[in-house]
């Protein structure tokens, strides 16, 4: 959400910043926010990983806010270390796999998912876990979007 970053308005830093002048953005997972970022979000549309964790009545209201078509952008850096060390920012804190997934495929089940991306994958030669995770997940999302397509 930063305007920009390294004297430049379109650094990946700054993709939804870029996304918010186009279209309303629902955040989820959030853990660190620098306060020129802050200044730039809709606090409505937030919901942070701390506030959501143990719980799931968070999922239908940031739906909710949701429009009919989606565009899902994930970054892995969503993911607690834990469980994804090799990302740009393994910030602890973060959310675990079948809550996300959970997540995700409620989205799917109940918008209509015209594309998304996965960023931030760092891959480290000694740690495999990472990649599995981000293909399974991958692989997994193309699967629900596709089956709800064929079922329709």
């Amino acid at each position: 959400m930063r305007d920009e970053y390294q004297n430049s308005p379109f650094n990946h830093a700054c993709v939804m910043r870029r996304a918010k002048d186009f279209a309303d953005i629902v955040q989820v997972g959030l853990r660190s926010v620098e306060a020129e970022e802050r200044k730039n979000m809709d606090m409505n549309h937030v919901f942070y990983a701390h506030a959501i964790y143990g719980k799931n009545d968070w999922m239908q209201q940031a739906i909710d806010q949701l429009t009919d078509n989606v565009y899902l952008t994930i970054d892995l850096d969503v993911f607690d270390p834990s469980i994804l060390p090799s990302t740009g920012t393994p910030y602890p804190g973060g959310m675990q796999w079948r809550e996300t997934l959970d997540f995700l495929s409620m989205v799917i089940a109940q918008k209509n998912v015209v594309a998304f991306d996965v960023v931030e994958l760092c891959p480290h030669p000694a740690e495999k876990s990472s990649d599995v995770l981000a293909a399974v997940l991958i692989y997994r999302l193309i699967g629900k979007i596709l089956k709800k397509r064929m079922n329709k």
